[in-house]
């Protein structure tokens, strides 16, 4: 399945999947700027995406652990999710995610 990340300099990456792929994996694994610090614990917010509305609505609602950690990220937008928390699915091939401009990943400097 196909994943398609655009970065804040308006850069198009396309990335190969599986279904159950977490969406965090996916963008490491393309050098997306998606730092990750917690590992998916959802105790950070360095994995902060944001979704168009078609694909956000295909998603199962965020948990309120999650919603606390939006909370905290920079450049937090109505369809933002945490990327750690996104199970890839079938129904979600092609889907399309932004990287937001306040993104960084200090383990790769």
């Amino acid at each position: 399945m196909k994943v398609l990340f655009f970065t804040s300099d308006d850069r198009k990456v396309e990335a190969e999947a599986k279904p159950g792929d977490r969406l965090l994996d996916v963008g490491q694994g393309i050098g997306m700027p998606l730092e990750g610090t917690c590992e998916g614990q959802m105790a950070c917010s360095t994995c902060h995406v944001i979704l168009g509305e078609k694909w956000f609505a295909k998603l199962p609602e965020a948990s309120e652990e999650e919603e606390d950690m939006l909370d905290l990220a920079a450049g937090v937008q109505r369809f933002s999710r945490l990327s750690c928390q996104i199970e890839l699915t079938e129904e979600l091939d092609g889907i399309e995610v932004h990287v937001p401009a306040e993104s960084r990943d200090a383990q790769r400097y």
